[in-house]
């Protein structure tokens, strides 16, 4: 039967989270995939799983098959091994998640990659792929695998015992990855990566593992291609014009259609695009997103969060309102604490009395989960304040809660100021409860690192923010890389216009809408070819940093 184009998947693909390396916006490609008539993508980023839940929403929304997967940097001896001697060399391998072990496990490489591995690249290795091959399929690899580079180097021994020892790891999860710049039928011919697909097509069958055939898209179309070696450029510091810097143009490495595909394949090595259907139906991965989960606070003996964060707001309540010559509330029950609060409510109006609204915040905290959130949360702080760092007095809705002020979580009295609760906290809008805390930035790594101590420092992170080249800097990066003069290129950048309330204007509409942009665009052949370029790179992820104050709990 003839092949259709939703027989064959797209199972190696570099989207912008590749960085400075992918061009592919995710959204986009899920959109040419669908359009295509295929039914499955799959993203295989460089060392980083950073697109994948944005990959998996895409998908869902569109009715496409997401395929969550990564292409990894294995070490050529073990991980932690560093020596420039030997150690600068990395191969790729292509790894896909069949099911949520899979998935897992692919956090589990990937994470160990980073923190351990990390040498120029986050790496992993022999050893690691087989502790955590449970529920992955993996592909062979581009031509810097390490399987390719043995038959490069014309070592068919070697090749030979690659094969073996990772369909010893992976059974009839591991196939051999052909891609088709290597088919003689491609614009860009490969005869390096010919000889790998001849080599794979010549011992698949005797040594049985079966084939697969991919692309290494790096960019969505055929005419992304200058830009995507722009970008190249501006990765490695290069200009687009200079003869010895690194180039990609030589390869098709653009997200081909399925009928092209096809037409290269159907009579070549036609169960190769049958296969990769058959990988696509073979994974499914079922991402819980939007659950809440909070890490568990450890109470003393005998309490739970419930009863424990009853005591100490009952006693932080005593704090603040009772007579202050009670001395230390620590050891007060909550029964003892309700009596004096009685007494303190007795001469005080409706509106402002303090049992009524603490047993209305309670009960809603209690409801909702969250006990064990202020738990963390006042546990962190009141650390700090026994140390004098200094934190704020408190900012945002949570200075409406009176639970949080008698935990001195916030300073301010949300009785005195009649604050509202339910703009910190409603049961009719289920979201996490949000308490910004300012914290004093000289002193804030010693936060971090107490709640690592607490909670194990597996469990204690920073979380990752992504700096995109929008319109501006896109316009100041290609007018480098294509060595336009400074001058020049500031004067064309400050034409684009500034962001809109925080929100950046997307370049190709500012060249339509802003009048001199327009003019330099249709007068200045030299300014056409820098905004040409920095529009398709518009939006790009440049770099990746830490979080300036976002970290994570679990």
């Amino acid at each position: 039967m003839k092949l259709k184009n939703s027989d064959f998947v797209h199972l190696h693909n570099h989207t912008h989270y590749s960085l400075l390396d992918g061009l592919t916006k995710i959204p986009e490609l899920v959109d040419f995939v669908k359009n295509d008539g295929m039914e499955a993508v799959a993203v295989t980023d460089h060392g980083t799983m950073s697109g994948l839940v944005e990959l998996y929403e895409c998908c869902n929304s569109a009715g496409i098959k997401p395929v969550l997967g990564l292409e990894a940097y294995v070490a050529p001896r073990k991980m932690t091994d560093k020596d420039p001697a030997y150690d600068k060399q990395r191969f790729h391998i292509t790894l896909l998640a069949m099911n949520n072990v899979g998935y897992e496990n692919l956090c589990r490489i990937m994470t160990n990659s980073e923190v351990q591995g990390k040498y120029y690249r986050p790496r992993t290795d022999h050893d690691e792929l087989e502790k955590y091959s449970e529920g992955i399929i993996c592909l062979s690899g581009c031509m810097g695998s390490e399987i390719s580079e043995a038959i490069l180097a014309g070592d068919d021994k070697r090749a030979i015992e690659l094969v073996k020892w990772h369909k010893k790891v992976y059974g009839d999860r591991f196939y051999l990855e052909m891609q088709d710049h290597g088919h003689p039928k491609s614009t860009t011919h490969s005869a390096r990566q010919k000889q790998v697909n001849d080599w794979h097509m010549a011992h698949a069958k005797e040594l049985g593992v079966e084939l697969v055939v991919t692309c290494d898209a790096h960019y969505l179309q055929k005419e992304d291609q200058e830009a995507h070696e722009v970008l190249l450029c501006v990765g490695t510091a290069s200009n687009y014009a200079d003869t010895n810097r690194m180039t990609l143009r030589d390869y098709d490495l653009h997200v081909i259609p399925a009928e092209e595909i096809i037409e290269h394949w159907e009579e070549t090595c036609p169960e190769a695009v049958k296969n990769t259907r058959k990988i696509a139906d073979r994974c499914d991965v079922d991402l819980q997103l939007g659950r809440i989960l909070i890490p568990k606070f450890p109470v003393p003996d005998g309490e739970d969060e419930k009863s424990y964060l009853d005591k100490l707001v009952f006693q932080g309540l005593v704090y603040r309102y009772g007579d202050k010559e009670l001395g230390d509330t620590t050891s007060m029950s909550v029964a003892e604490c309700r009596k004096i609060l009685e007494k303190v409510d007795k001469s005080r109006d409706e509106v402002h009395k303090i049992l009524p609204r603490i047993d209305y915040e309670l009960s809603v905290v209690d409801k909702m989960g969250y006990n064990g959130y202020f738990l963390i949360v006042q546990d962190f702080i009141n650390w700090g304040k026994s140390q004098r760092i200094v934190y704020g007095p408190g900012r945002g809705s949570a200075a409406g809660s009176i639970l949080a002020y008698a935990l001195r979580i916030t300073e301010l009295d949300p009785l005195k100021y009649d604050l509202l609760f339910e703009r910190f906290l409603n049961p009719d809008r289920i979201s996490m409860p949000d308490i910004d805390t300012d914290i004093q930035d000289t002193r804030r790594d010693e936060v971090i690192e107490y709640c690592s101590n607490k909670y194990g420092f597996d469990r204690v992170s920073n979380i990752v923010t992504f700096g995109k080249m929008m319109a501006k800097n896109a316009v100041r990066d290609v007018a480098r890389v294509l060595e336009m003069p400074y001058a020049e290129a500031d004067r064309l950048a400050k034409m684009v216009p500034d962001p809109v309330q925080g929100h950046h204007v997307k370049l190709s509409e500012a060249i339509k809408d802003t009048p001199e942009l327009a003019d330099e665009y249709k007068n200045n052949p030299a300014a056409k070819e820098v905004l040409d370029f920095a529009a398709r790179l518009d939006g790009t992820i440049r770099q990746h940093g830490v979080h300036a104050c976002g970290v994570m709990i679990w």
